[in-house]
């Protein structure tokens, strides 16, 4: 098999300059209660007030944005537990075209709907990633459309990518950054804006301890495609792609495992301090550097909130 084509630095700048009409500048948040637990200055980029809901718009945007008029009139495939989905169907939307979305059968209700109210055709599949790439090559025949994959494609990473460029420009230089890993999108995208900024600077991927592919396709020098999640982080089911494996690889990123009770403790803890919405997902980050805080003390420290669409109806604490 041919290694996948890598973004670079470069494609991460012209993501940004081409989502910049669509994408929010979303804000970054401080805490002093926060940085006191982990004895560190703790910066939040809160992807989770972009559009849809999470940073996914950031990269179905530069997918969707770069394709010519009559590859996009064609219109749109997408697989997604749910974010992905939503992003495509609202940057189909502002395009004027066609988004079908392939979407698991337990994805949250809340997901559904908004790709529902973005104007995606929803096709429900059976919740295994073989059930979903059978259901997306059937939608792809069918339409002739164009598969933007939610993060085993160039333009989908370096668009991700773009949150750590604002970050960065926003808090300034940062010795570490922090991003949860599924697919790999987001932390292949911010290995690759962070490095380029600054070699310097770590970045490091958490990941849940229930869904640990990253973590052990890296110890073990191969991707681990077969591991079976159980975790309560509905966006962090997917195994490792191809394009992040190899990102990861060379960028050296770290990945961190967390806890199932540490990530709805620290998903708590963040709605309380911050006073913001987040998912599970998005709470992996601070549940991994809370676990292992001893090492980023006195350190500038990055989080990329990634995402705030989460039932309301089932709070984790709730169900506990």
């Amino acid at each position: 098999m041919l290694d996948p084509v890598l973004p670079t630095f470069d494609d991460v700048r012209a993501a940004a300059a081409r989502i910049a009409p669509h994408a929010l500048r979303t804000p970054v948040l401080r805490n002093p209660e926060l940085d006191a637990l982990l004895g560190a200055e703790v910066h939040f980029k809160c992807e989770n007030l972009q559009r849809g809901g999470a940073f996914k718009f950031r990269g179905a945007c530069n997918s969707v944005f770069a394709l010519d008029e009559a590859t996009a009139r064609r219109g749109i495939v997408a697989q997604s537990s749910g974010n992905h989905g939503t992003a495509v169907a609202i940057a189909a939307s502002l395009r004027g075209v066609p988004a079908h979305v392939v979407v698991p059968r337990n994805a949250p209700a809340i997901k559904l709907a908004q790709m529902r109210e973005h104007g995606a055709n929803v096709i429900l599949c059976e919740p295994t990633m073989a059930a979903r790439e059978s259901e997306s090559q059937r939608v792809l025949a069918q339409t002739g459309g164009t598969m933007v994959h939610p993060f085993d494609d160039p333009r989908v990473a370096a668009g991700q990518g773009t949150a750590t460029l604002e970050l960065i420009e926003q808090a300034g230089p940062l010795d570490v950054v922090v991003a949860p890993v599924s697919g790999g999108g987001l932390i292949s995208g911010t290995a690759i804006a962070a490095h380029g900024i600054d070699p310097a600077t770590a970045v490091v991927g958490a990941e849940p301890a229930q869904a640990a592919d990253a973590f052990e396709s890296l110890r073990q020098d191969r991707r681990i495609t077969d591991m079976v999640p159980d975790t309560i982080c509905d966006g962090l089911r997917a195994h490792l792609g191809r394009i992040a494996f190899a990102v990861l690889r060379r960028e050296r990123v770290e990945v961190l495992l967390a806890s199932e009770a540490d990530i709805v403790a620290a998903m708590r803890l963040q709605w309380d301090r911050l006073k913001v919405i987040i998912e599970p997902s998005c709470a992996v980050p601070l549940a991994a550097l809370l676990a292992t805080r001893e090492r980023w003390r006195g350190r500038r420290i990055g989080i990329i909130l990634s995402g705030g669409n989460v039932d309301l109806d089932r709070l984790p604490w709730q169900s506990a």
